[in-house]
């Protein structure tokens, strides 16, 4: 049947006028239909074997025929889909084993090992992985908020010990501007207990000073 169906495909042309971004470049895959320049595959068939552009795809979704076949994204690898023993699909995955096995696998050397579909244990795959990533992401903003919160506490101590530096530098220079005050008192208070205890003492020199005076003339008289 596919091979009535590629033929058919190559001898009608059924081959359309695509852009040229629809042809083949560095590291696409090739359609295995297309005769001449090759277009773009964008599915592969892993029970054909094959991959197919847009134009060949097409049987795939009008033939009965080839509605449960395996489509898949587009590779150049189709081989690593297929059993080397037995040359079948491997669509089911060995847990025992941790590889992907084809059915025939399963009833000779995997008998009784636990076993599900690839497709299962893909899907099974992609939920930890989800779940494994959910995991990273939340960690990931755990952190983030940690740092955030690291860092509005770091500006929020840079300001607090600006804040405490202005008011050392503002009490120390009013505690000097008063003890410059206190100091200019303390003089002026020195400087007028100065001046009255000389005031003091030079009368106390005077009245002596004339007594001695007084006492000398009273002794020349005698």
């Amino acid at each position: 049947m596919l091979a009535e169906v590629v033929e058919k495909l190559k001898k009608t042309g059924l081959q359309a006028a695509l852009p040229a971004h629809c042809y083949t470049g560095p590291g696409d895959v090739a359609c295995d239909v297309c005769t001449g320049r090759k277009h773009k595959a964008v599915k592969s068939c892993l029970v054909c074997l094959a991959s197919y552009c847009e134009t060949h795809l097409q049987p795939h979704y009008e033939y009965p025929a080839f509605k449960k076949h395996k489509l898949v994204k587009a590779t150049g690898n189709l081989q690593d889909n297929i059993c080397p023993q037995h040359k079948i699909l491997l669509e089911v995955y060995c847990r025992t084993d941790q590889k992907c096995i084809c059915l025939l696998c399963v009833m000779d050397e995997h008998s009784g090992h636990d076993t599900v579909s690839a497709a299962a244990e893909r899907t099974e795959k992609k939920k930890q992985l989800g779940a494994t990533q959910s995991k990273f992401q939340q960690r990931i903003q755990e952190r983030e908020k940690e740092l955030q919160d690291l860092r509005q506490a770091m500006q929020s101590l840079k300001r607090t010990v600006q804040v405490a530096v202005e008011d050392s530098k503002r009490i120390f220079a009013e505690l000097i501007r008063s003890i410059e005050r206190r100091c200019s008192e303390v003089k002026e208070l020195i400087r007028d207990q100065e001046k009255a205890e000389v005031s003091r003492v030079e009368g106390l020199l005077e009245r002596l000073e004339q007594e001695i005076a007084e006492m000398r003339r009273r002794d020349t008289e005698l």
